[in-house]
């Protein structure tokens, strides 16, 4: 009795997987192409010289607590947690002014007009920024000009050089070498290791809410740097 229900059972299931597969058959008729749908999202197109087969995935690369090799790689990723988190949004902030003066730039004609308007957002930007960046410690300044290239893709003195003449950028360059910061510096966290844990704080934090998330304006790849440093 078992084995009758057992074949009996088998034979179900095989036709209504062959039910399934009809329902899932469709004829391409310009290209007489069959696109097969196996499951959602998934598509196989196959004609008498070729099979693809297209997967439409958003990647999603889960980061979990960073694996500290030692102390003293402890206390700096640390040091550097606690302080990309409080410059994170000034940077963020920063490049959409300067996204929206320079779409702005782009749709008036007049030089005159060019350099009145870049005269009032540069103001703007100075009264808006310039008393929170004054209580920044010289490595929260540092780690800010690094932020600064990862959402402009422009070092801090190329920005300041377009609002500004080329001797006012070399002078606030200067000034900042004095404190020890570099307006000059770029980001990079596949071949310099403090850019990677910046760039690893920064995904975790979107990844948990703690910060709010925006795309780079350079190609960062993240996974190849994990590799590197790991």
């Amino acid at each position: 009795m078992l084995k009758h229900l057992a074949i009996l059972y088998i034979f179900l299931l095989s036709f209504v997987l062959q039910a399934q597969q009809k329902n899932r058959v469709f004829l391409n008729d310009t290209s007489k192409e069959r696109v097969l749908v196996t499951s959602p999202g998934l598509y196989m197109i196959k004609d008498d010289s070729l099979a693809v087969e297209a997967v439409n995935l958003d990647e999603v690369l889960l980061l979990g607590p960073f694996k500290f090799k030692s102390r003293a790689e402890r206390r700096t990723y640390l040091i550097l947690h606690r302080k990309t988190k409080k410059v994170w949004p000034y940077a963020v902030l920063a490049s959409e002014r300067l996204t929206e003066l320079n779409e702005r730039l782009n749709s008036i004609e007049s030089k005159h007009k060019k350099k009145k308007y870049t005269k009032i957002v540069q103001k703007y930007i100075e009264d808006e920024f310039s008393e929170e960046l004054k209580k920044l410690t010289k490595t929260e300044g540092q780690i800010l000009v690094k932020l600064m290239y990862r959402q402009t893709g422009e070092t801090t003195f190329e920005v300041i050089k377009e609002l500004r003449s080329g001797w006012n950028a070399f002078w606030y360059n200067t000034t900042a070498s004095l404190f020890n910061i570099s307006l000059k510096e770029t980001y990079d966290p596949l071949h310099v290791r403090e850019d990677y844990y910046i760039e690893h704080i920064l995904r975790r934090g979107f990844q948990k809410n703690e910060l709010d998330r925006s795309e780079p304006a350079i190609a960062i790849d993240f996974s190849a740097s994990m590799k590197r440093w790991n």
